[in-house]
């Protein structure tokens, strides 16, 4: 039986549930995360330019679906966490870790549990990698995935179009059709499409001018 805390909580989401649309692809030459730009409470349209893309740190980062004040707090704490990490194995924190120890801090709370899913990928010395983490703690390793209300939409668009271990190049195409699809079947997503490529080279985020020219290729 779920404690009362938990089913309060769960009530309280059922109510206000918050659409979004976040995709991640692990590519033959780094990751790619994207995002759509709207914020919504229930029927509400709440903001029309939230960024729901976090940089975790140089080649590390996250999107975020559920409710926004639980994902930015979860997502600031993780950030102080690596920082201190990195001071004491004195390099770069391998993506794995940073998603387990996500996934800790969101099983220790399942009592009364943050209301988010996260995409965490980046590029290490093992690659390319993705994973996600649902707001019990539970991880898995993707290749893809899609999360929030227009997922639907966006993962019979990755399923359908993307090829096996693709290059970003040909990837990013796929993606931003991808999370366009959500935004015109879904409404709790919209406003824009955000990008980021994750690879040996960086975290680099598209310009508006990038991602209309991704989508008139497709």
């Amino acid at each position: 039986m779920l404690p009362q805390e938990l089913t309060d909580k769960s009530a309280i989401y059922d109510k206000l549930k918050h659409g979004t649309t976040t995709v991640g692809v692990v590519c033959s030459d780094g990751v790619v995360l994207a995002t759509d730009r709207r914020a919504t409470a229930g029927t509400y349209v709440a903001h029309k330019r939230v960024k729901k893309l976090f940089i975790l740190d140089d080649n590390k980062a996250a999107t975020i679906a559920g409710l926004v004040a639980d994902a930015q707090m979860v997502m600031d704490y993780l950030r102080s966490q690596i920082c201190l990490m990195k001071m004491n194995i004195k390099g770069p924190v391998p993506t794995k870790t940073i998603a387990t120890y996500a996934s800790n801090v969101l099983f220790s709370s399942r009592g009364y549990p943050y209301i988010v899913q996260f995409i965490i990928a980046g590029f290490d010395d093992s690659g390319p990698s993705l994973y996600v983490l649902d707001w019990f703690g539970t991880l898995t390793q993707e290749r893809f995935i899609t999360t929030g209300s227009g997922s639907p939409y966006a993962i019979g668009v990755l399923e359908a179009s993307l090829k096996k271990d693709p290059a970003m190049a040909d990837a990013l195409p796929v993606i931003a059709r991808a999370v366009r699809a959500s935004i015109e079947r879904d409404p709790g997503s919209g406003e824009g499409i955000d990008v980021i490529t994750i690879s040996k080279d960086g975290l680099r985020e598209l310009t508006d001018a990038e991602i209309a020219k991704l989508l008139d290729k497709s």
